[in-house]
Parts: C-alpha cells; sequence; structure tokens
C-alpha cells in the first residue's frame, strides 16, 4: 500500500472482523501503522467492513 514501512496487512494481523471504520483506525494506530496509512483508513468510505477481502477492496479503490 505504501513506499515506506511495513503493508497495511501487516498491522491488521489478530484483527476481528466485522469491523467499523473507528475500531479500524484505533487498531491501526495502536500498532504503528504510518501515518500515510492511518489517512488511508481514515478517507475509507464505508462506517464497518465485513472482511480483509473489502477492507483491500476499499483500500485500493481509495488509493
Amino acid at each position: 500500500m505504501t513506499d515506506s514501512g511495513a503493508p497495511l496487512q501487516e498491522y491488521l494481523a489478530g484483527l476481528d472482523f466485522p469491523v467499523s471504520r473507528e475500531d479500524l483506525i484505533r487498531w491501526c494506530q495502536e500498532n504503528g501503522a504510518t501515518t500515510e496509512q492511518l489517512q488511508a483508513v481514515r478517507a475509507l468510505p464505508v462506517e464497518q467492513l465485513s472482511s480483509p477481502a473489502e477492507l483491500t477492496e476499499a483500500l485500493r479503490t481509495e488509493w
């Protein structure tokens, strides 16, 4: 997802789905996501994500 740091998916290990965007933001902050990654998550147009695949697709669309 980014040129610096680990891919966002590495920060999601152990995250339970479905997850709200706000919980996802909190999870990423607590697990060391970069500022760029957090901005991408904050910009997601959906409030609830039901699976890692849905998150990946939403980020691809946003990015």
